[in-house]
């Protein structure tokens, strides 16, 4: 569980970064969750957009990736979500 110190360092560093996953119409997939769960392995901080035709709601989405992915959620703003989960063997953010 992140404190709110935390979670504000990783929305500031979360600005930098552009979206790398997009979910859309089709919702939420096995595939995707596999997908982020490597890509946070690799970069510890994904942001992900929510297109305009997806059916389901930003929060179903974002809790549906956080416990698929079992990643800390960081914030949902707009049609972004952001995720953080510490990785095992490339650890690049030291929290404060």
């Amino acid at each position: 569980m992140l404190r709110g110190k935390q979670k504000r360092y990783l929305r500031s560093l979360a600005t930098q970064i552009k979206p790398i996953f997009q979910v859309g119409k089709s919702g939420v997939s096995d595939n995707m969750i596999e997908q982020m769960k490597e890509a946070l392995e690799k970069r510890e901080l994904i942001k992900i957009s929510i297109l305009q035709n997806c059916i389901e709601d930003e929060d179903d989405v974002a809790t549906s990736l956080s416990e698929g992915t079992n990643a800390e959620l960081v914030q949902i703003i707009g049609n972004q979500i952001v995720l953080y989960k510490k990785s095992i063997e490339n650890e690049q953010i030291e929290l404060p």
